[in-house]
């Protein structure tokens, strides 16, 4: 079940400092749990957890490639390894690890993939991924989310202790736009509508959900009714909840801080194509690589704001 936290709001606590209290927490616990970082010890507030617990955290470096063969290696062992680098590193650095020491062999591993899209700011362009999600979702047996705040991240690690497989998590390092009230529960693979709407859907992951929940309160001051979906299971994508609101408002806008391709606007493609083609737009990056900035600039400059979401709901309506 999910609540709604009021809008406005910025998470109280940032998305980095929930991952490091998870993972203390599950060593508290006596659980197997082993945390592996590639040199970002401080970016993801794991110091003083490798303090604490020696033991269950190791440092691999700067060496992405080995940090996901040396977690391969420890869940075959019984252990539960937890894998955190930038978005960027955890996928086209490491992408042939990804395939031949997890989804091929079908590991039990957890990769926390941070600092997603524009939210990478001053790290720049190298640093700031755009294609991440496409690249992992290619993969057979991987599962890719996309946590929307802190409510949805400290609920999704909970689960993900107990879950077997490859999952793949996007998210941010910091604070976040408070989407959830305290006490939400999520299910993985569900879509959650946040708002009913009967002519048109935006459907958002990450950081848009926020930009499309308030795309859809300007939309309606001009008497539109737009019905506003968190699909943050990117694979596997909520068919039927994209094929029921494509037939009950007729018109789809994506939303994400991505490359419009091969990412939550090309999955929604998808469906849409083989169950009910309807017309739809995508807002995203287009054809572009990052710069330095502020989340505020970027978010701006590549075109992923609420203003943007409501540009392209008049197009199609």
């Amino acid at each position: 079940m999910i609540k709604i936290a009021p809008a406005g709001q910025k998470d109280a606590v940032e998305m980095r400092k929930v991952y490091a209290g998870f993972v203390a927490k599950q060593i508290e616990a006596g659980r197997e749990i082993i945390a592996l970082e590639a040199d970002l010890m401080s970016s993801m507030a794991m110091d003083g957890v490798a303090r604490d617990y020696p033991q269950h955290v190791i440092n691999c470096g700067i060496m992405e490639a080995n940090v996901i063969g040396t977690a391969a290696g420890l869940s075959l062992t019984g252990r539960k390894p937890f894998v955190h680098t930038f978005t960027a590193f955890a996928s086209r650095r490491c992408f042939d690890q990804l395939f031949m020491a997890l989804d091929y062999q079908r590991n039990n591993v957890k990769v926390i993939a941070s600092d997603a899209g524009v939210t990478a700011c001053h790290n720049g362009g190298t640093h700031m991924s755009f294609e991440d999600m496409g690249i992992v979702r290619g993969l057979a047996n991987s599962v890719v989310l996309e946590v929307t705040d802190a409510v949805m991240f400290e609920d999704v690690l909970r689960q993900l202790i107990d879950l077997d497989g490859f999952y793949w998590v996007r998210t941010i390092r910091k604070q976040a736009p408070s989407v959830y009230a305290p006490g939400s529960r999520f299910t993985i693979g569900k879509g959650n509508v946040l708002r009913e709407g009967k002519d048109i859907t935006l459907i958002a992951n990450g950081i848009m959900v926020a930009e499309a929940l308030e795309a859809a309160r300007q939309l309606e001051q001009e008497g539109v009714s737009a019905a506003v979906i968190d699909m943050f299971t990117l694979k596997p994508i909520d068919r039927m909840l994209v094929k029921n609101y494509a037939e009950k408002t007729g018109r789809i806008v994506t939303c994400e801080n991505h490359s419009i391709h091969n990412g939550l606007g090309s999955a929604v493609a998808e469906v849409l194509v083989e169950t009910c083609p309807v017309p739809m737009r995508r807002v995203g990056v287009k054809e572009r690589y990052g710069q330095v900035g502020t989340q505020d600039f970027l978010q701006k400059e590549y075109g992923l704001t609420a203003h943007d979401i409501v540009s392209a709901a008049r197009e199609l309506l």
